[in-house]
């Protein structure tokens, strides 16, 4: 067991860290947070209830599949889940149908998938085993939620990582907490002060040395921390901005291997929903998807909020990057004018508030959450080892499968409280 008068700095007060700081302290571990921001949450990011009509999320949004961690911590915290219900629709350029969850050659991709035993690229798998044109309908499916989905890159993302999410069609049951992520952050974030955790907002960490077998945590503002530990759990492009002890830098080396994707996120409130207006048979959808700039859109069926929200995930994201919020939000405009077949003015004309954000753009983000390469898992075993008094955690580092995720954010967390615990 480790030292229990150790006092352990954590890098940031998103899931990871304030989950590893919560089971530290409440082990009797003396645990003080650094958090860049004035806020709590990291890529949560709760928008206010006043301009949306419900806690709206600017960053994460869904609970996604089993999330074991996720569902324990909410029950904990008398949170509930509302289940995603309701129909996926899709624009093909012409007209608004139901999405067929079913490709004609979807036995077949299940089979090659089953059979597969080395890893390769999306893009490679696609070009070895369904390089014909009868396959193109099948290939730009799974494309689409390569990038929109996990935000990766076909040309770097791992099959071998994605294959549970296509064995069952990309469908896991989804979820929505009632009061949004924010409410769950909250509940965290007051129960390690509760346990003693000091969490110092606006402090942007600089520089980590290891002097004399202590560990300096030195901020940008000045502020130096002494303490025996330091767990880094910020977002991947972030810890190459932080200067490290040789040992820990050698280690960060491996996550070059580790894909970081990009979204952005556009809300669009409006008077009415007029979607539903238009057209009685978008009563209960959900997703629609289609090939416009703003390529995937959801309602917050079932619940009856007049609001839209979009979102285009993966490299392509690039395209849009001259962009400020509000030109995003009319490129979203112009999107839904397309999918609906209406003047952008008409709907711009409902708007009652908006949103929008490029997570590239976020200064303590620079993107919105990592992927798999074939290289990953290697990596991951690297950067989880504690032997050292600089700790790596979070989303990047979950070994499970869905990487990417306040599951995985959670859950990192936790197994790194747990290494420290067991000494």
């Amino acid at each position: 067991m480790s030292d229990t008068s150790e006092h352990i700095v954590i890098v940031g007060a998103g899931a990871a860290g304030l989950m590893a700081a919560r089971e530290l302290a409440r082990a009797g571990r003396k645990v003080t947070i650094l958090e860049a921001r004035q806020r709590c949450g990291g890529r949560i990011h709760p928008l206010p209830a006043s301009d949306f009509g419900y806690p709206a999320d600017g960053g994460a949004e869904f609970v996604h599949g089993e999330a074991p961690v996720t569902r324990a911590l909410l029950r904990e915290a008398g949170l509930s889940l509302q289940e995603l219900e309701g129909e996926q629709w899709s624009f093909d350029g012409t007209k608004l149908s139901r999405e067929e969850r079913l490709d004609p050659h979807e036995a077949e991709l299940q089979a090659v998938l089953r059979d597969l035993k080395d890893d390769l690229t999306v893009a490679d798998f696609l070009r070895r085993y369904f390089a014909g044109d009868d396959y193109a309908p099948m290939r730009h499916s799974i494309e689409r939620m390569v990038e929109g989905y996990d935000a990766a890159d076909p040309e770097r993302a791992s099959t071998l990582a994605l294959r549970a999410e296509w064995m069952d069609g990309g469908h896991a049951p989804q979820a929505r907490i009632d009061g949004g992520y924010g409410a769950m952050i909250d509940v965290l974030a007051a129960d390690c002060r509760r346990h003693g955790v000091t969490i110092r907002l606006g402090s942007v960490v600089s520089a980590i040395a290891e002097e004399g077998g202590a560990v300096a945590v030195r901020c940008a503002g000045g502020d130096v921390h002494a303490c025996d530990r330091v767990i880094l759990t910020v977002p991947l492009p972030l810890l190459r901005e932080i200067a490290l002890p040789a040992g820990a830098r050698a280690k960060l080396a491996a996550a070059d291997d580790i894909g970081f994707g990009n979204v952005i996120k556009i809300l669009l409130r409006f008077a009415r929903p007029w979607w539903r207006e238009r057209n009685d048979k978008l009563a209960d959808m959900t997703f629609l998807l289609s090939d416009q700039a703003i390529p995937v859109w959801w309602t917050q069926y079932p619940s009856q909020h007049a609001v839209l929200t979009g979102w285009f995930g993966g490299p392509r994201t690039t395209e849009l990057d001259s962009l400020d919020p509000q030109g995003l939000i009319d490129v979203g405009v112009d999107s839904l004018a397309v999918v609906f077949g209406l003047p952008r003015d008409d709907i711009a004309r409902e708007l009652v508030a908006t949103a929008a954000t490029n997570w590239a753009h976020d200064r303590f983000a620079r993107g919105a959450y990592s992927w798999a390469t074939p290289r990953t898992r290697e990596a991951q075993a690297i950067l989880v080892r504690a032997d050292g008094r600089v700790l790596f955690s979070g989303e990047a580092l979950y070994r499970g499968r869905d990487m990417g995720t306040v599951e995985a954010a959670l859950a990192s967390g936790l197994e790194t409280a747990g290494a420290i615990l067991q000494g």
